[in-house]
């Protein structure tokens, strides 16, 4: 079975799209190594987690009960309690890499991190399995081969898109302001922009239902090789266990 990186934020990662994963690929046989910033555990994002200052809004917005279950079990496992150092990373010592997201401020250090994306340029350009959620798929995209190219140019994705960014933020910012929208461009709009076409992202189906374990169906996911990508919460379920799958072939 896989050894599976999944590097997050010291905070706002998340809730489902880090937990979900973690419990299913774990289900799986899978090992899931976390590594933060300073090698100390992450938060997730409270406000996905609890729906604090969501409103009526908070059944749609906030994590599910599969969602809140999957991070109270992840947060008492050794391995989420005790991550590596990002600068511990080595590319070498693992079979894939996972890429959760997230939109609060607390992850620009996260989709920022020049030694993170260089570490996704090594897993893409060593043909290993890489899987990125939502603003994940941010970062994927932030990541240069030598030649500069983003490591999904020629690749199709999908990533967070502009109708739900959009849509959450409209909901929402009369209160919470930008708390939706971690870049002025949307993640469609910079991920777009680094592919071959912008043809090459995939949006999929409009929807607000949710995946489940026993409703796959409802998420959406694109594969491309050793690539596969997913939009938001929603999908996670699906995402993790073809994700999965693709570790195991």
């Amino acid at each position: 079975m896989a050894q599976i990186l999944m590097p997050i934020p010291a905070s706002d990662f998340d809730t489902t799209e880090t937990a979900v994963p973690w419990r299913i690929l774990s289900a799986a046989g899978h090992t899931l190594v976390f590594a933060t910033p300073e090698g100390k555990a992450g938060q997730a994002d409270a406000r996905m987690l609890n729906g604090q200052g969501l409103g009526l809004l908070a059944p749609l917005l906030e994590a599910d009960a599969n969602g809140r279950q999957a991070y109270e079990a992840m947060r008492q496992a050794p391995a989420f309690r005790q991550p590596l150092a990002w600068s511990d990373i080595r590319t070498e010592n693992f079979d894939a890499l996972l890429l959760p997201g997230g939109h609060a401020p607390g992850m620009r250090p996260y989709l920022e991190s020049a030694l993170l994306q260089a570490r996704c340029t090594e897993f893409f350009e060593q043909h290993k399995p890489v899987g990125a959620i939502c603003h994940g798929v941010l970062l994927a995209a932030r990541s240069r081969t030598a030649g500069g190219r983003s490591v999904l140019f020629g690749k199709k994705t999908t990533a967070l898109t502009r109708h739900m960014e959009l849509g959450a933020w409209a909901l929402t910012c009369a209160w919470l302001g930008n708390y939706y929208r971690t870049y002025p461009q949307t993640v469609q709009g910079e991920v777009g922009g680094a592919l071959a076409a912008r043809s090459d992202f995939i949006a999929g189906p409009a929807s607000v239902r949710r995946d489940a374990p026993h409703h796959l169906e409802a998420g959406f996911t694109v594969a491309d090789g050793h690539y596969l990508s997913a939009r938001w919460p929603g999908d996670a379920h699906r995402f993790a266990t073809e994700f999965a799958a693709l570790c195991r072939a």
